[in-house]
């Protein structure tokens, strides 16, 4: 593994957000001096936290999985996860709702998903069941060390045993194809591939090996932390605080000094100059690529994944039928991801996610309110409707998500708010994110593994690359990790990748 040469002794991460604040915990670990550099006025990034009345809102990720990656970033500092964060896991982990009326308890243990699917759709699949989980297994430990949690140097470090187990087990091959293998019903089907669109590819394109995140939803838990997830980036500040890093709130970074092929200092719009020995840049790529100077050059333009609009709602009322998370299909299914990747159109039948975090918190309502939080995706700006043409649209597709919620049963959710934001690519836009998008760079096969954009800096000997367009990719997941593997570029940390 290549890392940075010359002196390391004090580092400057720009940016507060999971992969920044997971790195400055990794640097503090290994005897660094960490100033944190963010431009709001806490951490957070995408998992930031908004106020509307007496409503607590996460403005960000609403699910966490995997949450043993944020205790080893803990860990680094001789903390622990559990000591800031208390975490609620979900049973069950999801509720899917059909436009046929059925409904299905998603599980993560395995005798009680075995025993929902069986009711669901008989024993035939139930076994089907058991052969897709111990799949998922298999494709997760194929994976995980050898071609997610490590830092590609060259496209030649895929050439390991562990990638011809990961062809073995149909890796290559596409992921509704190998879903379809083990379960014939078309409802169960999505539950295990809806979560290619976080990678922002089409099931029927996405490579199998991306059920490893479908493995990280339904084997591995999902959780809830308590406060909402903002909770979990606020409690790694404070650890990263308690060993030592500077924290410098309300910053911009507008420049970056050079001298010798190295980064010197980081200018800030307050005119203060922050001199320091290497640089992790964790902001979005089009904003780390102008303190660069220039964007890599690629063969290929950057594909992004598409966004979504996400209805906050505080209400005065709930609905019975929502668990934790719901995930509301409708009818259609994939005529929706051509919508939403190719040709641009806004989804005629949505499938959307709705959380209900006052499910376990009733702190983040005043009492007798709710929160529900809509996500709705959509297509990217590059592809669908550009950025200022959702000044228009936004308010008549809310109206028209509230009316989609109404007829799945959520009757008088428009009549129940009591205080709402809505979000849409006009805003992601604005927040930065290229192609509106929140999920960044999408994991097609050409923009994955150590075709991603690099978390090396060409020309630039002390600066490193973190977080959701860099590797390993987009997810809670994947963003920690980053952080992790940016540490381990400036202090040589090996993992076992057996």
């Amino acid at each position: 593994m290549r890392t940075l040469p010359g002196p390391t002794d004090h580092v400057v991460v720009v940016g507060a957000g999971l992969s920044g604040l997971a790195c400055a915990l990794h640097l503090l670990g290994a005897g660094r001096q960490v100033t944190v550099v963010e431009r709001d006025s806490g951490p957070g990034g995408r998992a930031g936290r908004v106020r509307l009345g007496g409503f607590q809102i996460d403005t960000g990720p609403t699910v966490l999985t995997m949450p043993h990656l944020a205790d080893e970033a803990f860990a680094a500092v001789g903390d622990s996860l559990s000591d800031h964060v208390e975490l609620t896991a979900l049973h069950p982990a999801y509720r899917a709702a059909y436009a046929d009326g059925s409904a299905l308890d998603v599980h993560t243990e395995g005798e009680a998903m075995e025993d929902e699917v069986r009711r669901f759709a008989g024993p035939k699949e139930a076994a089907g069941y058991r052969g897709l989980r111990s799949w998922l297994e298999q494709l997760y430990k194929a994976q995980m060390r050898r071609f997610i949690d490590t830092n590609f140097d060259s496209p030649f470090q895929l050439l390991h045993p562990d990638l011809a187990r990961l062809a073995a087990l149909g890796g290559f091959g596409r992921l509704d194809r190998k879903i379809g293998r083990f379960l014939s019903d078309a409802r169960l089907r999505r539950v295990f591939s809806f979560q290619a669109l976080y990678a922002g590819v089409a099931p029927a394109r996405a490579l199998a090996a991306y059920a490893v995140i479908a493995y990280m939803d339904t084997v591995a838990g999902v959780w809830f932390p308590k406060g909402g997830m903002h909770a979990l980036p606020r409690g790694m500040a404070n650890a990263a605080a308690h060993a030592g890093a500077e924290f410098r709130w309300s910053a911009e970074v507008t420049s970056l000094e050079r001298s010798s092929g190295r980064v010197s200092a980081v200018r800030l719009a307050s005119g203060e100059r922050i001199s320091c020995d290497a640089v992790v840049l964790t902001c979005e790529l089009p904003t780390a690529h102008r303190l660069l100077g220039r964007a890599p050059r690629r063969p290929v333009r950057l594909r992004h994944s598409p966004s979504a609009v996400v209805l906050h709602a505080g209400t005065d009322r709930t609905w019975p039928g929502l668990a934790h998370h719901t995930l509301s299909f409708g009818a259609a299914w994939e005529g929706t991801f051509d919508e939403l990747t190719r040709s641009g159109r806004l989804m005629s039948d949505p499938s959307l996610l709705i959380t209900r975090p006052t499910t376990h918190d009733p702190g983040l309502a005043p009492p007798g309110g709710h929160l529900h939080y809509v996500l709705a995706p959509c297509p990217n700006t590059t592809v669908g409707p550009s950025a200022t043409a959702w000044r228009d649209l936004g308010p008549r597709y809310r109206d028209s998500l509230v009316a989609e919620l109404e007829r799945r049963g959520l009757d008088g959710f428009a009549d129940s708010i009591q205080e709402q934001q809505l979000v849409t690519p006009l805003d992601w836009s604005a927040q930065g994110h290229a192609a509106g998008s929140p999920f960044s760079v999408s994991h097609t096969f050409a923009q994955t593994g150590p075709f991603r954009p690099r978390n090396l800096v060409r020309d630039l000997e002390n600066v490193v690359l973190a977080g959701c367009g860099t590797t390993p990719g987009v997810g809670v997941p994947t963003v920690l990790i980053s952080g992790k593997l940016a540490a381990d570029r400036v202090t040589g940390g090996v993992h076992d990748p057996s």
